[in-house]
């Protein structure tokens, strides 16, 4: 699953991770692509929270790509 958050700012990037987390199974594989730069912060702290797991954070052309695995227990924040 993709979810594109490219043009929106803190903390709309995360907040909409969060809303596709809650449906995919745990251990499925989600793709941010954002333009807010502190999605490389706030996305890592989120998934810290949540249970998850950052796969891999890449950046070109000023958009980030973040790859992410679902938690195992479904978030309920």
């Amino acid at each position: 699953m993709i979810v594109d958050a490219r043009g929106h700012r803190c903390p709309t990037p995360s907040l909409k991770l969060q809303k596709a987390l809650r449906e995919v199974e745990g251990g499925t594989r989600v793709t941010l692509l954002a333009t807010d730069p502190m999605a490389r912060i706030d996305v890592p702290f989120l998934m810290s929270d949540l249970g998850g797991q950052v796969i891999s954070i890449e950046e070109a052309d000023g958009v980030l790509s973040i790859t992410v695995a679902a938690p195992c227990v479904a978030p309920t924040g």
